[in-house]
């Protein structure tokens, strides 16, 4: 057969409150000398009260503490045995061995991402991760370090999930499509769905994910802004445009409707050219006065 991976379940381990067996052990620790001392001429007795105190140390070996949000895992000769999440002061048979484990919530800034975007650009890329250990079983016997483990799923999927957005918009003409830049939330969303499943295996629940750095790589980010500034400068006189226009039209309409000036053919295509050149100008129009007549 085949080696085959059978994945761990935390369950519950068998062990004691520790103050009742602090208790005990050092009540075993008195009772040696106290043996000793009664019986200095007995030599058999004198070695039993050295063995009664180092029953009583060996006893308080078993001793271990544990603070909110963490947890012990016990196992024999490697034979793991469960899992102790209870507060305190808690006690186990000396001999088994025992490993703690964190189960608070912690914080993953990865570090910056030199990658690939969708369209082949170079981007910059990072994720800020909340995480934390669900499963210690899983966590400690499923995987060889849980914590390098999730540090590198982190890089491994933001890879993937850069590889499948753009950066921003190109062209506008383009089908619509989901972007690293303008669409985060969802980017994030999916970001946290993958990562879900990749640390399962350890372990791990992933609470949140989110990305902390986006950017052009340095050697195309004066490239690309220009080209955003020149978006810009196009949209914004795209809009200018359409607003003089419109402004155009309701003047020769309100013009022929109150009858203010008869105006042919001739003349109002250099009205609309002298007010789309002032409305669209971006500096201040100069008033001329015109001493003589359109045709003259």
């Amino acid at each position: 057969m085949g080696n085959e991976h059978f994945k761990s379940v935390e369950r519950p381990a068998a062990v004691m409150a520790g103050i009742s067996m602090l208790l005990v052990g050092l009540a075993i620790i008195v009772a040696g000398p106290v043996i000793i001392g009664m019986n200095l001429g007995d030599k058999p007795a004198v070695l039993g009260g050295v063995a009664v105190s180092m029953a009583g140390l060996l006893l308080l070996t078993g001793l271990y503490s544990l603070q909110p949000n963490e947890a012990m895992a016990i196992m024999l000769f490697g034979a793991y045995r469960g899992t102790d999440r209870t507060t305190g002061l808690r006690w186990v048979l000396p001999w088994y061995t025992r490993k703690k484990v964190s189960v608070r919530v912690r914080n993953l800034t990865s570090d910056k991402l030199k990658v690939n975007d969708k369209r082949g650009s170079p981007i910059e890329i990072a994720a800020n991760v909340v995480w934390r250990v669900e499963d210690s079983a899983q966590a400690l016997f499923d995987v060889e370090d849980y914590q390098a483990f999730v540090n590198i799923q982190v890089d491994t999927a933001l890879r993937d999930i850069a590889s499948h957005y753009a950066y921003d918009h190109g062209d506008e003409d383009a089908a619509p499509e989901m972007t690293l830049r303008a669409d985060a939330e969802d980017v994030a969303a999916r970001l946290r769905d993958e990562l879900v499943g990749r640390v399962r295996v350890a372990g791990v629940a992933i609470d949140e994910a989110r990305l902390a750095h986006l950017a052009y790589a340095p050697e195309i980010a004066g490239a690309m802004l220009r080209r955003q500034q020149a978006e810009a400068v196009l949209a914004a006189r795209r809009l200018i445009v359409r607003g003089a226009v419109g402004m155009v039209e309701n003047a020769l309409t309100d013009l022929g409707e109150r009858g203010v000036v008869d105006l042919d053919e001739d003349r109002k295509a250099a009205m609309v050219s002298n007010l789309l050149v002032v409305l669209c100008a971006d500096r201040d129009a100069q008033p001329v006065v015109n001493a003589g007549t359109l045709y003259s």
